[in-house]
């Protein structure tokens, strides 16, 4: 039989801590339907109308209170004249923002080495 070699787990790179959490995907959804409400400037009422929702429902959602089904979404996002994929771009764009270390803060990555037996 043979010998079981020990694996030697590299140590994983570090990753600075933001100092405040992640934002939820729902918060910047409702962030950006927000802004772009306010672009074409109508009011909560005139998008709801036009999305099939209550205005009660878009605040909510606006204000990240609800997480809305991907229909929901499209329908608001319909509403406002732009596509899912184009609001899910945007969402994703500003996430990336905000959650990028900054770059001076390389992180270095070692690899491990493991040997199987035979």
């Amino acid at each position: 039989m043979a010998d079981l070699v020990p694996f030697s787990r590299a140590p994983r790179p570090s990753r600075p801590r933001p100092s405040e959490p992640e934002p939820l995907w729902r918060q910047m959804v409702g962030d950006q339907l927000r802004r772009r409400r306010h672009d074409r400037d109508e009011t909560l009422t005139e998008t709801a109308e036009n999305a099939g929702v209550s205005p009660q429902y878009l605040s909510e959602v606006e204000r990240g209170l609800k997480e809305p089904s991907s229909e929901m979404i499209a329908a608001i996002a319909g509403a406002l004249d732009t596509s899912l994929i184009e609001l899910t771009s945007a969402v994703a764009d500003e996430l990336r923002q905000a959650t990028a270390a900054p770059a001076s803060a390389a992180v270095s990555v070692s690899r491990g080495a493991f040997a199987l037996a035979a």
